[in-house]
């Protein structure tokens, strides 16, 4: 259905569009993506996790020592996938990474640590655990030779931390999917620091992203970072489109700005809209009226 207040806004052209991206459920379980990195992926698909939690096995060859990034679920079986790859490269689990706290990449991490017999570094305490390092941007972790450096992402959530490789790749955790855009959910999420965080990236000059979730993105890199911040642009301006046209309440707005979008992604969606209005708010360009009742500022 068209709706006239939308009509003239344009979406951006997602830069991974039409290219040669693996379908929905065609990602191999193990997949090597350089010769620092495998991907280990989890079994945990769905709407928020697509194909599965990205679990990233690190190493320099030859080294005798890995770091693994968000283990993910606590499931034997991928467990055991990731014993298999660090045992092919002839090391051992050193240190465990946790790009924030959701629990599609956090939950296994006390339990795997236990298992390795190695520490957690996450960038809080109730991940790291007891014996555990909490990180922040501008950290180094190192191990075999390996230095990793962490990278404050806030805005998915407060606690969100990517990990950058000395190849230029970076480990964007849930920050930049592999498909789609990344939810910001109110009130852990935050769009001013996301779009911040986007800005950080960019600045980074990332070779390629590996992300939480989807296909590595790698000739691409820069464009995708490019693309959420337009995106994010075009999202602002179909919220404040849809209140100069009448409408106040956040289902409302996401029943009119995400018409074309599974109804089963609405509740993530308005979490977004949320966020939205809150930056529009801290800016002064809109005003809540009442509660989750919201109006352009006169």
């Amino acid at each position: 259905m068209n709706d006239p207040a939308l009509a003239g806004l344009v979406a951006p052209a997602d830069p991974r569009a039409g290219g040669d991206v693996p379908a929905f459920g065609a990602l191999p379980r193990v997949a090597a993506l350089d010769d620092l990195v495998t991907r280990v992926l989890a079994p945990n698909p769905g709407h928020m996790s697509l194909d599965g939690t990205n679990t990233y096995v690190l190493g320099v060859p030859g080294s005798g020592a890995a770091m693994v990034v968000d283990p993910g679920p606590d499931d034997e079986g991928h467990r055991r996938a990731v014993e298999d790859v660090v045992g092919a490269a002839d090391a051992e689990v050193a240190l465990i990474l946790v790009t924030h706290h959701h629990y599609d990449h956090a939950e296994a991490a006390a339990a795997w640590a236990a298992s390795f017999g190695c520490r957690v570094a996450a960038p809080t305490a109730d991940v790291a655990g007891p014996g555990g390092t909490v990180i922040a941007g501008g950290d180094v972790l190192e191990a075999g030779g390996l230095r990793v450096e962490a990278v404050a992402t806030p805005g998915h959530c407060s606690d969100h931390t990517a990990f950058r490789l000395p190849t230029g790749t970076v480990l964007t955790g849930d920050h930049i999917l592999g498909r789609g855009t990344s939810v910001v959910a109110w009130p852990d999420g935050d769009l001013a620091a996301y779009l911040e965080s986007l800005r950080r990236l960019l600045d980074l000059g990332p070779g390629a992203l590996y992300p939480g979730h989807g296909p590595e993105m790698t000739d691409e890199a820069e464009a995708v970072v490019r693309y959420y911040a337009d995106h994010r642009a075009f999202r602002e301006r179909q919220v404040l489109a849809v209140l100069a046209d009448g409408t106040e309440d956040p289902p409302a707005m996401v029943r009119r700005i995400y018409a074309a979008v599974g109804e089963h992604l609405w509740p993530a969606a308005e979490r977004s809209t949320l966020a939205c209005l809150h930056k529009l708010a801290a800016e002064g360009r809109v005003v809540e009226v009442a509660e989750d009742r919201w109006r352009l500022r006169p």
